[in-house]
């Protein structure tokens, strides 16, 4: 029997609004404005959550005040945004959602170089999150900040929203009132608790007195900031508790990390799961007014309505799901959890693009970001159904193939090995890594749904292809291991001398079992990502004694973006991994490496019992090169087109499938 999700799929009265679900899509910023401006793919965006039937949307929110700005993608401080947030509002209020704003100041951890103003700040200390300093505000500069808020909050209502949420989490500036490590002021802003709360209980009671009674006021917070002398769990239990005696709030969400671990704030795969509930359970043992929502790590339905279930929380906010499924809570709620496309938290493009100052996207959901030029993550049936054969089963073909299918096409997806998957399969293997194969076998139960004829252990030469008769071929036949140790730190080398001897295998070749490694091995990483990254883990898992050398200045610089480097560098360091950065690989000889230092020059010799090589792999392109200018409905998407991330196979095959 299908699942329900009974307890989360009750309705709410939150202040005037009923939500009709327990679910939100919380906020996180889009990155989508246009000279600072709400435009339609956010509209897009939020709208097909909507949609999609989640309760209540939080948008990402207006930074209040300039010299606590964050980030270039932030909407203005002034009434400019307001026809833009009625065009959203209006639109997720078609659908049925609760729609709230949140309200942001960064205080010390501004970006002074985005707003070239000084951060104001409760003390004066640095910024966590770059080299600049702060202004310590005079008591007439934090009136000013309270009067920003408020008007940022007269903003929203006037926009036709439903509320605010107050981010007062992971050390922004109300958090940074709150705790005592970064409050050190001496006058009625500091010292004991009820002066540290005041600037909170100032600002929640003049917006309530500026906005009425039929608008909501929702708190976010850091269940625990993990620090000893800030606001550890036992002192946030404290705060909130405060706070809600007084009734300020009308919810208060509770989220993991803060600046001090930033890592944990949108927590990657190499942490648990359910890492705000817990939290969020302690918070609601002393809040006795207001909704508790957890947050950070939820992932699932099933998981979401655990917590509603079991007491701890009566909201959960899952976002980078609703990011991967906009349509998950109707699914849910329609018994269709099987359907959900799910998140494998890798961070990579709604995470990881933001921090590059892109706008939001999903790896396995490219039409995230894109629903006001595709028309949402749904599909037009085609006017012309054809046959459509999609040679290569990895995540471009996959998504080629379902989507074509969704279309009304009649498909025949053909792989040459025994599974789905292809390379990603493979990256599966790496630990901490299951979600993946959740992807993989949604794909598989998809295409089965939508009775796609899919042939393992089958391969396709030109003759076969001739013979078909087929309307469409598209040919996603991935990639493969150069296998000629070529390293762009060596540019003018085409091929490691000593790559054609003994022990000298691939990442592949681990991954997929074909080969064995020695005791002591050595991953030469010429990419920067998680292949080399992920599969240093699992060689040091097994009890190899592993050596990690790259030619960047650090391992696996590309997992910066995704916040994912903290947990990674933590886990190398615990299986004793060995890492020699800004190095070369001159010659393998025997078991004997000749390693060459990027920086002086200097060379030295290391014996080792296997050379694993990530390299960039080499496009397998010859069943597209046999058929090229012979067939008007020829294509080719994926690796074939040259090695490059799952995110941009994904895309391409919706991309073209959309089109046929």
């Amino acid at each position: 029997m299908a699942e329900r999700f009974s307890h989360l799929f009750q309705p709410l009265q939150l202040r005037h609004k009923t939500l009709r679900n327990r679910l939100t899509f919380g906020p996180h910023l889009a990155n989508m404005s246009h000279e600072g401006l709400p435009g339609p793919r956010h509209l897009g965006y939020y709208a097909e959550r909507a949609r999609g039937g989640v309760g209540m949307i939080v948008m990402e929110g207006q930074s209040v005040e300039a010299h606590g700005a964050l980030t270039r993608g932030r909407f203005n401080d002034d009434d400019s945004i307001v026809p833009g947030l009625a065009a959203i509002a209006d639109a997720v209020h078609e659908h049925g959602t609760v729609i709230v704003q949140q309200l942001n100041h960064s205080g010390q951890h501004a970006d002074a170089d985005n707003s070239w103003l000084p951060n104001w700040s409760v003390s004066g200390l640095p910024s966590l999150k770059d080299s600049s300093g702060s202004h310590k505000m005079s008591e007439s500069e934090i009136e000013t900040v309270l009067a920003h808020y408020i008007a940022a909050a007269l903003r929203s209502k006037r926009a036709g929203l439903d509320g605010i949420d107050i981010i007062a989490a992971y050390n922004t500036l109300p958090d940074q009132f709150w705790s005592p490590l970064t409050n050190r002021r001496d006058d009625r802003w500091g010292g004991s608790l009820e002066n540290r709360c005041r600037f909170t209980r100032t600002l929640l009671t003049g917006i309530r007195q500026a906005c009425g009674d039929d608008f909501i006021i929702g708190l976010s917070i850091s269940g625990d900031d993990l620090t000893e002398k800030g606001l550890p769990l036992d002192e946030m239990k404290r705060v909130a508790a405060w706070h809600d005696e007084r009734g300020l709030m009308d919810y208060v969400s509770v989220g993991t990390g803060s600046f001090y671990d930033f890592s944990q704030i949108i927590p990657t795969f190499l942490y648990d799961e359910m890492k705000g509930p817990p939290l969020a359970s302690e918070i609601k043992s002393v809040v006795q007014h207001a909704y508790v929502q957890a947050e950070s790590h939820v992932r699932t339905p099933a998981n979401a309505d655990a917590v509603i279930r079991d007491g701890m929380a009566d909201m959960v906010s899952i976002v980078r799901g609703q990011i991967a499924d906009p349509h998950l809570a109707n699914k849910a709620k329609d018994g269709r959890a099987e359907d959900i496309r799910p998140c494998i938290s890798c961070n990579q493009l709604c995470w990881g693009r933001r921090s590059r100052d892109y706008w939001v996207a999903c790896l396995a959901n490219p039409s995230a970001g894109r629903e006001w030029e595709w028309g949402g993550d749904r599909f037009e049936p085609s006017a012309e159904p054809k046959r459509v054969l999609v040679v290569g089963g990895g995540p471009a073909g996959m998504e080629a193939a379902r989507v074509a299918a969704e279309r009304g096409h009649r498909v025949t997806l053909v792989e040459a090995s025994d599974h789905l998957g292809g390379q990603f399969a493979l990256a599966a293997k790496q630990p901490r890594r299951q979600a993946i194969d959740e992807l993989i076998g949604w794909f598989d139960k998809q295409l089965t749904k939508l009775q796609v004829e899919v042939r393992l252990n089958t391969t396709m030469d030109a003759d076969t292809v001739r013979d078909g008769d087929w309307d469409e071929v598209i040919v996603a036949t991935g990639s493969e291991p150069a296998r000629d140790g070529y390293q762009r730190g060596l540019p003018f080398q085409e091929r490691l001398p000593g790559v054609e001897n003994q022990h000298v295998i691939a990442i592949d070749d681990v991954l997929d079992g074909s080969a064995e490694s020695g005791k002591r091995v050595l991953i030469l990483d010429d990419l920067g990502n998680w292949k080399a990254a992920g599969t240093a883990l699992l060689l040091a898992e097994q009890g190899h004694e592993v050596t990690f050398a790259t030619r960047h200045a650090m391992v696996a610089p590309e997992l910066v973006a995704s916040a994912a480097m903290a947990p990674l560098a933590r886990r190398m360091a615990d299986l004793k991994i060995e890492q020699i950065v800004e190095t070369v690989l001159l010659s393998w000889e025997n078991g004997t490496a000749a390693l060459q230092s990027s920086l002086d020059g200097g060379i030295v010799t290391r014996e080792f019992d296997t050379l694993v090589l990530a390299t960039t792999n080499r496009p397998r392109r010859d069943l597209h090169d046999a058929l090229d200018g012979e067939h008007e409905g020829l294509h080719m998407i994926g690796d074939s087109l040259g090695a490059h991330r799952a995110s941009a196979a994904i895309y391409e095959g919706r991309k073209l499938a959309r089109e046929l």
